[in-house]
């Protein structure tokens, strides 16, 4: 199985990755390990591949190309792409978005030791940046390629990882994956981002989720509910980890 695996800045995307080749044996293609792989067919560095790229577009698609050869080539293989566009290039894959909350996700980031290139002198300012990064991508993904990455209809689950833990993410999101009809698409918000923030939670649910007509709409930075809130409430008393929504 391949899947797709992108999300928000800060949603905790490498670190499923590494969960997912550890403890289920699946490889994983990060974009700088296509962008490696591209170099090398260049005969080229990786910094005169960046540098590359810098400069003309042309080689974001031939990144794009590689990624969705390498899912051709592999049809057999357990693969997840680390990529923010590879739900689109790969031709056959379980695309999953990662959510998270622009306060968690800034919160994450500013204690994260990411290098020179990434740094923030508050939570504040991790959190304008953080915002800042992704209009800019959501602009370059629809100028150049016509897409609306934010849109959670391109994906098949949409996951929130602002309150679980990555192992129990790890675990939904094969399990869905597993389960997938390829058709049916899931978005899954915690209790607590939905306004509960005392709900009960469990490292060992017995279900991943509760279903019912339970709505959401974008407010400000984040989401609230504007229908089903009773199912909300119920499976914060269960411990439930989530519940699946709707965007309005």
């Amino acid at each position: 199985m391949h899947i797709t695996l992108t999300g928000n800045l800060g949603s905790g995307k490498s670190t499923i990755c590494k969960i997912l080749d550890a403890e289920y044996k699946y490889e994983i293609y990060s974009t700088g390990t296509v962008q490696r792989k591209l170099a090398e067919d260049l005969g080229i560095s990786v910094l005169e591949m960046n540098q590359l790229m810098c400069t003309d577009h042309k080689y974001d698609k031939m990144i794009d190309d590689t990624t969705a050869k390498i899912s051709r080539e592999n049809p057999e293989k357990a693969i997840v792409f680390d990529s923010r566009l590879a739900w689109h290039f790969v031709e056959k894959s379980f695309k999953v978005f990662l959510s998270v909350s622009l306060d968690v996700a800034a919160n994450r980031v500013y204690g994260d030791n990411r290098g020179e290139v990434e740094k923030y002198v508050s939570i504040e300012d991790a959190k304008q940046q953080l915002k800042l990064r992704a209009e800019t991508e959501d602009k370059r993904y629809k100028d150049i390629y016509g897409l609306d990455y934010f849109n959670f209809n391109n994906y098949n689950l949409v996951l929130d990882s602002t309150y679980c833990t990555p192992d129990l993410l790890a675990k939904v999101l094969l399990t869905e994956a597993k389960n997938s009809d390829g058709v049916t698409k899931r978005i899954l918000m915690s209790p607590k981002r939905l306004g509960i923030l005392d709900a009960a939670t469990s490292d060992a649910p017995e279900k991943f989720y509760l279903e019912g007509d339970v709505v959401i709409e974008k407010h400000e930075d984040d989401y609230r509910v504007v229908l089903g809130m009773e199912v909300v409430e119920e499976a914060a008393k269960l411990g439930v980890p989530f519940v699946s929504v709707t965007v309005k």
